[in-house]
């Protein structure tokens, strides 16, 4: 069983600047592709970026240009840096973590993203 524990959340203004942070613990690091979604409230809960077993990436039409997802292999941990942050990107963001080639995954308990106007 694999844990993902999320952090860097936190309140911030828009234009600001953050970055989430992923430590996977549990499993080899390298049989996951790793992602990250939000949940606004009342909306659904909604892609944002994948980083894959191979460090291929792939974004949401709305991150692209803003944000980098990199993971770091010696560490066992996954970044999202997101910049010019607006306030439609306040949610809660989750890291969900997919066995490769497979439906299986995990999610963590998720990390509060505000961005006031």
């Amino acid at each position: 069983q694999v844990q993902l524990v999320e952090s860097g959340g936190g309140l911030v203004q828009a234009g600001d600047s953050l970055r989430l942070s992923c430590a996977v613990s549990g499993r080899t690091f390298s049989d996951y592709d790793i992602g990250w979604f939000r949940q606004a409230p009342g909306k659904e809960r909604e892609f944002v970026a994948e980083v894959r077993w191979s460090s291929t990436t792939s974004y949401a039409d709305s991150m692209k240009g803003r944000s980098t997802i990199s993971r770091d292999n010696t560490k066992n941990t996954v970044h999202l840096q997101m910049n010019t942050l607006k306030p439609e990107d306040t949610g809660i963001y989750y890291c969900h973590a997919r066995i490769v080639g497979t439906s299986v995954s995990s999610w963590g308990q998720g990390t509060q993203v505000t961005v006031s106007s």
